[in-house]
């Protein structure tokens, strides 16, 4: 199985572990804990569950036509962005950060732990730097 490390707009460690291969990042996401948005529930119709893969790219099948449609309105797009939806895992490691984008759908998604991130002052995060491949 692979193992997935996941990080946060910020770069930060955001959850880790393994996954089967198979699963869609977003999937694995989900099942790791982390904070990965998608306003259409992962059907590769709009571009909320947005990620740069930071190792393990070309483990991942090819991206098709429909994927790349939807990239184009995704925001802050680089030449290792995916959708979460539609990226699926092989056997091999694989890293990506979560973008701004779809951290704010799953706050969105989340309005009780938004509103709990916000009364811990911990959301929005502070402008800054971003960390990106």
């Amino acid at each position: 199985m692979p193992r997935v490390t996941i990080y946060n707009p910020r770069g930060e460690l955001e959850a880790e572990g393994e996954a089967e291969p198979g699963m869609n990042l977003l999937e694995t996401s989900v099942k790791l804990g982390a904070r990965h948005g998608s306003a259409c529930g992962g059907v590769c119709s709009c571009s909320t569950c947005h990620v740069w893969i930071k190792k393990g790219v070309a483990s991942l099948a090819e991206q098709e036509d429909a994927e790349a449609d939807i990239l184009d309105r995704a925001f802050d797009v680089k030449p290792s962005s995916r959708l979460g939806c539609q990226a699926h895992l092989s056997n091999v490691d694989v890293a990506y950060q979560i973008t701004e984008e779809s951290e704010r759908t799953w706050y969105d998604e989340h309005p009780k732990e938004r509103h709990e991130a916000e009364a811990a002052g911990i959301w929005p995060p502070p402008a800054g730097p971003k960390s990106a491949p």
